[in-house]
């Protein structure tokens, strides 16, 4: 038996697909919590799931945060993002951080169920979709692809941005003043030449930063 965790906060999927895997012959999904958190509260050697369907865009710690800390602490566990974000950059740092495979939330569940399967026996997987992405993330690079304008700090704004996260909020993340958070999102603007927030979020999510 396969044993499925999920952490994912929208509570019609995370009902939806704890019910469905559970209607699955050989596997099972006793735990899913609506956050990073929540789920490494309760995480024990006792209850070390095989396969974890793990969001991004969660309250709190992010899910790629999320990757890491799990990994640590039981390197064997299989991580499976499930997620609305198709830009390189976070496929790439949830690969990075250790997750075996990608999907898209508009995955079919008996597409799902079989990614499961394909990560429990040790290999990787994602949708046609995410590996065109991973392999034109390569080949830009490989080029010579230009290096972002941006710097490290810069670019975690933007993904808190692209998270939805409010000028406030992304102060209390970053751990600095909303006044330092307004210089970095001019800066951004100014970099990148645009004059919108939505332009930033449409340039993250192409994958041009």
């Amino acid at each position: 038996m396969i044993n499925v965790a999920i952490v994912e906060d929208d509570s019609f999927v995370r009902e939806s697909l704890q019910e469905f895997i559970d209607a699955q012959p050989g596997m099972f999904c006793p735990v899913a919590k609506d956050s990073v958190e929540c789920f490494l509260h309760q995480l024990n050697e006792e209850n070390v799931p095989d396969v974890i369907l793990m969001d991004i865009g969660l309250p709190g710690m992010s899910g790629i945060s999320g990757i890491k800390l799990v990994k640590e602490r039981f390197p064997r566990v299989n991580i499976l993002m499930l997620t609305v974000y198709n830009d390189p950059n976070r496929i790439f740092q949830s690969l990075c951080a250790g997750a075996s495979g990608y999907l898209l939330k508009n995955t079919p569940f008996s597409e799902i169920k079989e990614s499961i399967e394909i990560v429990h026996r040790g290999e990787a997987c994602m949708s046609p979709q995410i590996a065109r992405k991973v392999v034109n993330f390569f080949q830009a690079d490989k080029r010579g692809k230009k290096d972002s304008p941006l710097t490290q700090k810069e670019k975690e704004i933007v993904l808190c941005l692209v998270d939805g996260l409010s000028y406030k909020m992304i102060a209390d993340k970053q751990y600095i003043t909303l006044e330092t958070v307004r210089s970095h999102i001019k800066n951004i603007y100014k970099k990148l030449q645009v004059h919108s927030k939505a332009e930033v979020i449409k340039k993250s999510l192409d994958g041009e930063i």
